[in-house]
């Protein structure tokens, strides 16, 4: 497996450069295609105007949404001029209402979306959705880039937060490329529960399907010594000098994640490195 059509999506130059420099990289790297969205988004809800003044209110909302996509593309293209990889952007401009579909629609055939960390300053409420969108309704993993990040080259240790979770097993599966070419991979099990199957050898079943994609991983079994699971994962990022956090995304319902947060949101917030990320 490589990363052969890499995807991003801008909805702000300055602010997502970050994602657009890593799919850069990533698909000269694999000697891949990339594929830039350049969106304008309009967040006007239409039943929220009087009688009449909708369809101008409208229009007029989306013209201005139209006219900063086509200023993305024009900041793009003047990017990746002269770039020595293959490369298209697209100009598109959707409201909040319907942004998840048409992302997933456009980006469904990708292997991989490159995109900006979704929360901080100067995020909006798209660039959550954005996030969301390629996750639950294109089905492909996500590589979140935290502000003035860079890809390593190459990536030398991941870190893989493990809880057998589908969601986990995902996510793995879609980082087999960067974990072969890795120098280090530490597999990390926080708190596992007792009467687990595997209690007797935590993260064994899975070392063994690495190995066999030549792939060489380490056990650590933590304990929860701290508040949140996403704290323990950000010092283990840290203790292990990782370059590159492999996790499952979203295990709870996002209604539920929103309201009482949840290892991804907190893990989004807390990485100073890559997450590569798949539901």
């Amino acid at each position: 497996m490589a990363y052969k059509t890499v995807t991003t999506v801008i909805t702000d130059f300055e602010v997502d450069r970050v994602a657009l420099e890593a799919a850069i990289e990533l698909a000269r790297r694999e000697q891949g295609h990339l594929d830039v969205l350049c969106l304008g988004v309009d967040p006007t809800q239409p039943g929220f105007y009087y009688a009449g003044a909708n369809a101008m209110a409208i229009q007029a909302s989306l013209a201005e949404a139209d006219a900063r996509a086509r200023a993305i593309e024009g900041q793009v293209k003047k990017r990746l001029e002269g770039a020595t990889i293959t490369w298209a952007s697209v100009p598109m401009t959707a409201q909040l209402p319907g942004l998840a579909q048409l992302i997933a629609h456009q980006t469904r055939l990708a292997d991989i979306a490159v995109l900006p960390r979704p929360y901080g300053e100067g995020r909006g409420h798209e660039h959550e959705a954005v996030v969301e969108s390629e996750l639950f309704d294109a089905g492909i993993p996500v590589l979140v880039m935290p502000d003035g990040c860079t890809l390593p080259d190459p990536v030398r240790k991941v870190v893989i937060a493990w809880n057998e979770s589908r969601e986990a097993l995902t996510a793995v599966r879609a980082a087999l490329p960067l974990l072969q070419a890795a120098d280090s991979v530490n597999i990390t099990i926080i708190d596992p529960p007792p009467h687990a199957p595997d209690r007797s050898d935590p993260g064994g079943a899975l070392s063994q399907m690495l190995a066999r994609h030549a792939i060489k991983a380490d056990v650590s079994v933590l304990a929860k010594t701290l508040p949140r699971v996403s704290d323990v994962i950000a010092r283990q990022l840290v203790d292990q000098g990782a370059d590159l956090l492999v996790m499952g995304a979203y295990g709870h319902s996002r209604i539920r994640e929103s309201i009482l947060g949840g290892a991804t949101r907190h893990m989004l917030q807390l990485a100073e490195v890559p997450v590569l990320m798949a539901h």
